[in-house]
């Protein structure tokens, strides 16, 4: 059996984190790259080794290559990532799963029909403390869960409201889309489907079209989750808390600069009162390494692949229903 061959587009920063976990996971080869910043290609292929394709076109459809990894802005997902199933690829696409709801059922579709892995980049999933925190869940440590609390965001940068993510026609959205997804993805991870949505996204400070603020709310018949994603925070934020009916769990930090990663446990005692508590602290951010561990364990048939095309529809699915909500001033029933 050939060694699993992989083949980037994208040359940036999230492109160099997936090149450098491929080098250290093993199991796989970095082989090619792709970008229209032909500098940023020409070190990139330095630094890891790789063949230049010139063409994202030629690269997806080598027939050296297993695995296309997409680490481009919103905008330029979707007709890589088409091609690169027609071509019978598997795909690790960043998140979000396309700039809007109907991008995605377009991808859904495909990767339905493609007989291939599809992976939405939903790292923080594998982030040890939220990884563990759901383990603990399923185990039934803290029960039913009750309500969602999270907070995601940073305090920007000087002149970030000239990049790309703020460029409307190139990101498709705003905070709520860059970080706001991910807390999305979480929420379902753990309570699973919403039935509906009310959501505010704003604009506060920067300079442009695109929120950079959002505040949401979501329901179904057993949970209510609610989460503040910000680019004005002036610190970087993290937290994601799932309280249940036995007691809770708190993930703060997703280390470097968010802070220690830490995972509270909380159980409720039967006489109530201060609850017993133990907090776990995670050193290592091992999300990149562990999310591209299942998806090669899900190319290899060996894993069910954690955080597939379903997960990226449906969170642009809700991110749709928040806008919608927010200009509305109505909630959203999520389904029909």
């Amino acid at each position: 059996m050939r060694t699993i061959r992989v083949g980037i587009v994208g040359a940036g920063l999230i492109g160099g984190k997936r090149a450098e976990v491929i080098e250290n996971v093993g199991g796989a080869v970095l082989v090619a790259v792709s970008d229209i910043d032909r500098k940023k290609a020409l070190e990139f292929s330095k630094d890891h080794h790789s063949q230049i394709f010139e063409r994202w076109e030629d690269l997806v459809a080598s027939k050296d290559i297993d695995i296309v990894i997409i680490a481009v802005p919103n905008k330029f997902l979707l007709p890589i990532a088409l091609k690169a199933l027609e071509n019978g690829k598997h795909i690790l696409a960043e998140k979000p799963f396309g700039k809007n709801a109907q991008e995605a059922e377009k991808l859904y579709h495909a990767a339905e029909g493609s007989g291939r892995i599809v992976k939405v980049g939903f790292n923080h999933r594998f982030h040890p403390a939220i990884f563990k925190a759901k383990q603990l869940f399923d185990e039934g440590l803290i029960g039913k869960i009750l309500f969602i609390r999270g907070r995601y965001g940073h305090g920007g940068r000087l002149g970030m409201e000239k990049e790309w993510r703020f460029n409307k026609d190139i990101s498709g959205g705003g905070e709520l889309l860059d970080q706001g997804v991910h807390l999305i993805d979480l929420c379902r991870w753990f309570a699973g489907e919403f039935d509906e949505v009310y959501g505010i996204a704003e604009t506060k400070f920067w300079n442009t079209d695109l929120e950079d603020n959002a505040f949401v709310i979501l329901r179904n018949k057993n949970t209510t989750a609610s989460f503040h994603v910000s680019t004005t925070n002036w610190k970087n934020i993290f937290s994601f808390e799932a309280f249940g009916d036995k007691g809770f769990l708190a993930v703060q930090g997703l280390g470097k600069s968010y802070g220690p990663e830490t995972l509270t446990i909380g159980k409720r005692k039967p006489e109530f009162g201060v609850p017993d508590i133990e907090t776990l602290e995670f050193l290592k951010d091992s999300s990149w390494e562990d999310e591209w561990r299942n998806f090669l364990g899900a190319v290899s048939g060996k894993e069910k692949i954690i955080g597939d095309a379903n997960d990226g529809l449906a969170a642009n699915k809700i991110i749709e229903a928040i806008y919608e909500s927010s200009k509305s001033k109505k909630v959203v029933n999520l389904r029909p």
